[in-house]
């Protein structure tokens, strides 16, 4: 066996995610170094990290306490596993996440988005077999809608370049139509038409029976489809419709989770309470891999109806409650608290807001998206230039945002403040012209 260390100029055998592969290598983008709203590139170059990583890193890169935090758990316990076992950090997580979500008192953890997504799911089939509505095996998701890439999320997902390689899904998978309605264009915050498409699921009851239906799963905000925030009313009535035919609603607050909306969750912006909810990504400020799927206690009792010594549910996950993601997810709990973070978040929303409208008038610019520190910018689709093309000059200018089919879309880590969300509008005035 070759044990050398890999060539460091090697890109052929790390297979990217979600990446053309073949243009990657044609100018390859690639950062060494990430420290507080900044990448730096191994050229020295610094890159404002306009996506938050990935919707991620809401309390910014390298924090001191987080860091700290996971050195000292690695010293003292590297892994246990949590299968008829466990270790006392998991159950201090737990407490402290649901203090977050009040009405929500339990959380099952997870490693990521998708497998929260896919655990959620099945806790909802599992909750109908378990109360004797076993019929109940519809899953309801929209179209636009991003919820991971595990089976169950790509199904109630609603982005057909996701599903198109890999075939039948989940079969019971049905779809609400997206929001995104032209009427809407540079609305501010959320659109004020579109309310009606909350409809949608009322005639899916109809046509396939309300008693057959488990859940229905929804972005607050959709995110990786292109940031598509709620219309007035749509959450609400979403809500009633379930509640009328016992449906379990289902938020993914993958995305806007921890503060993006200047609250911890989005269901207390929106004034909406799901019966479940995912959440990843800003969970431990993405310093280690977690995810997690929480419920209320109503969901939770239905599990413990069984014998006493049986598991509640026969699922889970190697790494779930990972002892290096608890000391992660605990010190970032702390930060988000003793540095004000989400209400950092909030101070900044119509700051933010501002300044991507003030783009209004741009080259190309068809539409302009935003709620919280979420944003989108959307270019006609017949010009000439991509989106695509935007991102790149941005990087080039020193700005990380992310295409996403004719839009780029951003959500900076939420210790922005003012100079730098300046910073953004500079450059990306200069790019979009």
């Amino acid at each position: 066996m070759n044990d050398q260390s890999p060539i460091p100029n090697d890109l052929d055998s790390f297979w990217m995610p979600f990446t053309a592969s073949r243009t990657f290598k044609k100018a390859p983008k690639l950062v060494n170094k990430a420290k507080g709203l900044f990448y730096s590139t191994p050229e020295g170059r610094e890159i404002l990290d306009g996506t938050g990583g990935l919707w991620c890193s809401n309390a910014g890169h390298g924090h001191p306490r987080i860091v700290e935090a996971i050195q000292k758990q690695a010293a003292e316990m590297d892994f246990a596993h949590s299968f008829n076992q466990s270790h006392p950090i998991a159950f201090q997580t737990a407490s402290r996440m649901v203090a977050l979500a009040p009405g929500f008192d339990h959380v099952f953890f997870t490693n990521s988005g998708s497998e929260a997504v896919d655990t959620a799911l099945k806790i909802a089939l599992a909750y109908h077999t378990h109360r004797g509505e076993g019929q109940r095996r519809i899953l309801v998701g929209r179209q636009k809608a991003y919820h991971g890439i595990n089976f169950g999320g790509l199904s109630v997902g609603g982005i057909g370049l996701n599903k198109g390689q890999f075939g039948t899904l989940y079969p019971n998978a049905l779809h609400m139509r997206h929001t995104l309605l032209p009427e809407n264009r540079f609305s501010r915050g959320q659109p004020e038409d579109g309310a009606h498409l909350a409809e949608d699921l009322a005639g899916i009851c109809e046509t396939h029976g309300g008693h057959n239906i488990a859940a229905v799963i929804v972005e607050p905000v959709a995110g990786a489809g292109g940031v598509f925030p709620p219309p007035k009313g749509y959450l609400q009535r979403l809500r009633e419709i379930c509640d009328e035919h016992g449906i379990l609603m289902i938020f993914d607050e993958v995305i806007t989770g921890f503060g993006r909306m200047g609250t911890p969750f989005a269901s207390q912006y929106f004034d909406v309470t799901p019966d479940i909810f995912t959440a990843a990504k800003g969970m431990s400020n993405a310093t280690v891999p977690m995810g997690g799927v929480f419920t209320t206690s109503k969901v939770r009792e239905a599990f413990l109806s069984g014998p006493e010594a049986m598991p509640d549910l026969f699922h889970g996950y190697t790494y779930s409650g990972h002892p290096l993601a608890c000391a992660a997810a605990l010190a970032t709990l702390d930060v988000y608290r003793d540095e004000g973070i989400f209400e950092n978040a909030a101070e900044m929303m119509p700051v933010w807001e501002d300044m991507l409208h003030s783009l209004k008038d741009g080259r190309d610019v068809v539409d302009i998206r935003n709620m919280g520190i979420l944003g989108a910018i959307e270019f006609d689709p017949k010009s000439e230039r991509t989106a695509a093309q935007v991102a790149q000059a941005a990087w080039d200018k020193g700005l990380g945002i992310r295409p996403i089919g004719n839009s780029v879309a951003m959500s900076p880590p939420l210790t922005i403040d003012r100079p730098h969300i300046e910073m953004v509008q500079s450059i990306l005035k200069e790019v979009i012209g």
